[in-house]
């Protein structure tokens, strides 16, 4: 739901006006899933505007826009029918209507600064295109003066080879001559003077013709650029603290003794567009050996709403398993997907000593758990792939988490 694009979307509308509302339709396409609580969403709605700050100090105009415009798609238009939205609380909706009145102003800026934006680039746009036009005239005249020049060297040349020719046969016609009177005076007497023969024409060079080479048939050379490549899905980047698998299982290990699952939730902040888990809440929960849940989520959105933070995904061991994605996990792993594209399933196994990073297929996984309805434990098709390793997880050595265990002692 949160996945916004880099700056630079539909850079083919040149009207500013035109440009931003379609930033504003762009962002407007959010879908509710009725299987998902309200209240998620209200909380996702936080987030959404947290993001969009972050984006508007960064000065990435864009994409603050589109959180903007999705806030208010989303709370105006499309969750007042879901169909629990009347049994939400009402200091829910009644703190959604406080953001709601604080969006509408700030949309409206971001709007006027991104036409001021979109009508400087344009006239950039035009300046540059007058002056590439500019160019493209003077490289056409260099290239028809050029051509020009060559055609000259070559007529030059021609006719310089012409003119050998031409002396060459005159000579080698005036040597035979010479002979030929040199034989006539010793077999008929005195010849006749030679400024009284008749002319010669001289003949044709020998081969016929001189060809003609015309050098501007010579061919163009092309250069191309290469691009620069995304990961897998075009994701923003997740960085995982590598010290943040050891710091779980710590906080894990009784469980782990008892082969109990435990989870915890993955919290952060955007920064340079990319995501940075810098917080592992642990919230209340209970726990078998094949599933966690989670109850009393109440501590943990107020921990979040007091350090500003953002849900990227969650972590939870396999006690007695290897580290995948189970049918119930693959549930459990929608809801936050749904609401953030990026969000990431940590699964740890400290019996076979792995680590999995995890997100749903966004292409068919995402789509198909958030159409089955069934529950608990069952079987799921193979193929293709519900799930894979995350490419746009990076574990770095920052040796920093923050945790917060809300469990009730």
């Amino acid at each position: 739901m949160n996945r916004v694009p880099a700056e630079g979307l539909f850079p083919d509308i040149r009207d500013p006006g035109k440009r931003v509302c379609a930033l504003c339709d762009y962002g407007c396409q959010v879908d509710v899933d009725p299987t998902i609580p309200p209240r998620r969403y209200f909380r996702s709605g936080l987030e959404m505007i947290r993001m969009a700050n972050v984006y508007y100090e960064e000065g990435n105009l864009e994409s603050a826009f589109i959180l903007y415009s999705k806030f208010i798609s989303l709370f105006v238009e499309k969750l007042p029918k879901h169909p629990e939205y009347r049994t939400t609380q009402t200091v829910d909706r009644a703190n959604n209507k406080k953001k709601l009145e604080v969006v509408f102003p700030k949309a409206e800026q971001v709007k006027k600064l991104l036409k001021e934006k979109y009508a400087v680039e344009e006239a950039r746009r035009k300046e540059e295109e007058k002056k590439h036009k500019a160019k493209l005239v003077k490289e056409e005249l260099a290239k028809q003066e050029e051509k020009e020049r060559q055609r000259r060297e070559e007529e030059e040349k021609l006719k310089h080879q012409q003119n050998q020719i031409l002396l060459e046969e005159s000579e080698r016609l005036r040597l035979l001559r010479e002979k030929e009177i040199e034989q006539q005076k010793n077999q008929l007497g005195p010849p006749t003077p030679f400024d009284q023969l008749p002319p010669v024409s001289p003949s044709a060079p020998p081969g016929g013709e001189i060809p003609i080479i015309d050098r501007s048939s010579k061919p163009d050379h092309f250069t191309s650029t290469g691009s620069k490549s995304l990961n897998k899905h075009g994701f923003k980047d997740v960085i995982v603290p590598d010290i943040l698998m050891d710091t779980f299982l710590n906080i894990a290990q009784p469980n782990t003794a008892k082969s109990i699952e435990t989870c915890g939730i993955l919290c952060g902040k955007l920064s340079q567009n990319a995501f940075i888990i810098t917080n592992l809440v642990i919230p209340n929960q209970s726990g078998t050996p094949d599933s966690c849940s989670t109850d009393c989520e109440e501590d943990m959105f107020e921990y979040q709403d007091q350090h500003d933070l953002i849900t990227l995904g969650w972590i939870h061991t396999h006690p007695t398993q290897t580290a995948f994605l189970s049918s119930v996990d693959l549930h459990t792993h929608c809801s936050y997907q749904l609401m953030m594209p990026e969000a990431i399933a940590i699964v740890c196994s400290p019996k076979y000593n792995e680590t999995g990073f995890f997100s749903l297929t966004p292409d068919y996984g995402l789509q198909f758990i958030a159409n089955c309805r069934q529950r608990g434990f069952h079987p799921h098709p193979s193929e293709p792939a519900l799930f894979e390793t995350g490419s746009h997880v990076k574990v770095n050595n920052t040796k920093n988490v923050v945790v917060a265990d809300l469990r009730k002692k």
